[in-house]
């Protein structure tokens, strides 16, 4: 079986067991899901979305951000990982999506990655999920997935996303970011995997070399 056949066979399962996925960060804009993906950064979307209802009340649009002092933003997301840099991020993108974009968040990789605090994983995100465009966010998640099954075999997150995107449509690469993180958390964990509940458990790699006993 070629690595496409074990993927088409693996995301027809992912998607019987899991029909309905969406990223859980709550947001009503693009430049929310923008400030949102940046203050998720090694912290979980459960506190993010603890803190973004009162940040996004004071500073409700890219305007309002760009006008605001870093301690400002600071005092709305002091809870999160590494506040100090988020909130130094979060004033220089907004400033310069005023200064240098109009007002409007980027809708291309090349623009995006320009942006404080945005990597190339974070541009995907906004690309697939915020402007509906094809792109696939590689993640810690969707890594260690592609690693365990037999995707690919680098640790690399940009040469993962290029062996993914090799064997994957287009069409499919926003699905398959969504499928893996939500499998990543609910089954296949990073420290302890739950193999013995795993669907998939027949065309994994780590499987065939980690078998439950």
């Amino acid at each position: 079986m070629t690595k496409k056949e074990r993927y088409n066979k693996v995301v027809e399962i992912f998607s019987k067991e899991m029909p309905y996925v969406t990223t859980e960060l709550e947001f009503s804009s693009t430049f929310q899901l923008l400030v949102a993906v940046i203050l998720s950064a090694q912290c979980t979307d459960k506190r993010i979305n603890m803190v973004t209802p009162d940040l996004f009340k004071a500073f409700p649009n890219v305007e309002k951000m760009a006008e605001a002092e870093e301690d400002e933003i600071f005092d709305y997301i002091r809870s999160v990982s590494y506040p100090n840099s988020k909130a130094k991020h979060l004033s220089a993108m907004a400033k310069m999506i005023v200064e240098r974009f109009g007002g409007d968040v980027p809708d291309n990789l090349d623009d995006l990655i320009k942006l404080p605090g945005v990597g190339r994983k974070s541009a995907n995100v906004i690309i697939s999920i915020g402007y509906g465009q094809p792109g696939l966010a590689v993640d810690t998640h969707v890594s260690r997935i592609s690693n365990r099954i037999g995707y690919s075999s680098s640790k690399s997150p940009d040469v993962i996303e290029k062996d993914l995107c090799s064997i994957i449509s287009p069409s499919d690469w926003k699905r398959t970011h969504l499928l893996f993180i939500k499998h990543g958390r609910i089954i296949c964990k990073a420290r302890h995997p739950e193999c013995g509940l795993c669907p998939v458990w027949k065309l994994c790699n780590y499987y065939k070399e980690n078998p439950v006993k």
